[in-house]
């Protein structure tokens, strides 16, 4: 029986589906969550969240957010996310060129701005780094000889 999960970002539903496996990127290390899991709250760090099921896996780039466990639902709150099959590498690397340099130019008392671009470069830098790693069709996790 598998596990559902759901993966939602500030602005749209990400994914909504059954899953045999969701690997998230917990702030105390990577976690495997299959069905049955005791329930769990935890928060999320920059990372890439993995779903898995049956000989398929997705990769999601996650920035930040919560997760709930539940032993039939898998919930997870992102502050940003996306399917890395979904990234455009040219805005990925337009954003990073922005946010690096708007940075040099950010005043030493503004605090806030300085933290937003630090941010957008960290997204930036996660998406390209996505794209690098796991970007193709849906990835199959077996490989046939």
């Amino acid at each position: 029986m598998p596990i559902r999960c759901e993966i939602v970002s500030q602005d749209r539903m990400v994914y909504q589906g059954d899953a045999d496996i969701v690997v998230l990127p917990g702030t105390d290390g990577e976690m495997g969550i299959l069905p049955h899991h005791a329930p769990l709250l935890t928060t999320l760090k920059y990372g890439y969240i993995k779903v898995r099921t049956k000989n398929e896996e997705q990769v999601f780039t996650v920035a930040g957010g919560v997760a709930e466990i539940q032993p039939t639902i898998v919930t997870v709150l992102a502050d940003a996310a996306e399917n890395v099959d979904e990234i455009d590498a040219e805005r990925a690397e337009t954003a990073k060129r922005r946010a690096s340099d708007q940075l040099t130019k950010v005043k030493a008392d503004d605090v806030d701005t300085y933290l937003a671009l630090e941010s957008a470069l960290r997204r930036s830098n996660l998406r390209l780094e996505a794209i690098k790693k796991y970007h193709s069709n849906k990835r199959s996790i077996y490989r046939e000889e």
